[in-house]
């Protein structure tokens, strides 16, 4: 089994640690995250989660040499916006419930956040790289390995304390069933649209929350809600025609550089044919010189001749 393992380990394009590092990563800022509602509001884990976008930009700008123009960093701060009208809703309906250590929970959202940033550019850069299949099986792999020793590490009382019954399980299931789709789905949207996309993406999870809360739990909604869920929609139609431009002017730049070089081609073969036909005109130029000067050179080695000839009749005569 060993044997079997070490072969597929071997077989896969990128480092097998990479994925196990990326595993680790992407485990603690889940755990960092979840860990932090049980010290601060869900309003400041809300608003501490958007540090992951500005992380992420920074991040392709600097490893994927990702160019923001003003139209995309336009939409991200609509966004970001909109969640921020998340916050004061809450506060606003007087929904805010005080946490029992906001800073320590306030400090793991941020470091969870930045995980979740340096996971999410990584996942990019593999997917745009190595392969997407190899990626969700190995990090699946690693990521279980690396929950499972740690659950018996730090969190085995926890575990022991919980009566499993139909109404615990299932709860556990839904979580196991969405995070398998989510982490089915992230890769595709990483490939074509990039992991700025996907956090923005991931801040209508919020909006879709109140959402439930209205149709399946029946809970009044303050108005701000409507109004942030409307920002953060027209932010990510503001960023995704971001992308379209930039591709229409590459597209354009393209054909450009295309005509550009069939032109400069077009240009090298005219001077190439003038060259042949140059070479070819001076060597027939040469060739007529050539038989110019030996027929020159024949007469005038006749002329030499009929010159002694005619030196050698006179002393003859003499």
């Amino acid at each position: 089994m060993f044997m079997l393992l070490n072969l597929l380990l071997e077989s896969v394009q990128a480092k097998w640690y990479y994925y196990a590092i990326l595993s680790l990563v992407d485990v603690e800022a889940n755990f960092l995250v979840v860990k932090a509602y049980q010290y601060t509001p869900i309003t400041s884990v809300m608003l501490l989660d958007c540090w992951s976008i500005p992380c992420v930009m920074v991040l392709t700008w600097f490893f994927l040499s990702t160019k923001y123009r003003f139209k995309k960093i336009a939409g991200v701060v609509v966004c970001v916006a909109g969640l921020v009208m998340v916050v004061f809703s809450d506060v606003h309906a007087g929904d805010r419930s005080g946490g029992s250590n906001p800073r320590k929970g306030d400090a793991l959202v941020i470091v969870g956040a930045t995980l979740y940033a340096i996971s999410n550019v990584s996942e990019e850069f593999l997917v745009k790289n190595a392969d997407r299949v190899e990626l969700m099986s190995l990090l699946g792999f690693f990521g279980a390995i690396i929950s499972a020793i740690q659950i018996s590490i730090l969190e085995r009382n926890e575990v022991k304390s919980i009566h499993w019954s139909a109404g615990a399980a299932l709860p556990f299931f839904g979580f196991a069933v969405a995070m398998f789709l989510l982490y089915s789905l992230v890769p595709i949207l990483l490939k074509i649209s990039g992991s700025t996309m996907l956090n923005l993406s991931l801040l209508t999870s919020d909006m879709w929350a109140v959402v439930i809360s209205i149709f399946a739990y029946h809970e009044k909604v303050d108005w701000m809600y409507f109004l942030a869920f409307t920002a953060v929609a027209v932010g990510l139609v503001v960023y995704s025609g971001g992308d379209k431009e930039e591709d229409q002017h590459c597209a354009y730049v393209a054909d450009e550089d295309a005509e550009c070089s069939g032109k400069h081609f077009d240009v090298e073969a005219c001077s190439g044919n003038r060259g042949q036909k140059t070479i070819l005109g001076s060597s027939k130029t040469g060739d007529s010189s050539k038989r110019d000067l030996a027929s020159t050179g024949i007469g005038d080695g006749q002329d030499i001749e009929n010159k002694n000839a005619g030196k050698d009749a006179r002393g003859k005569k003499s």
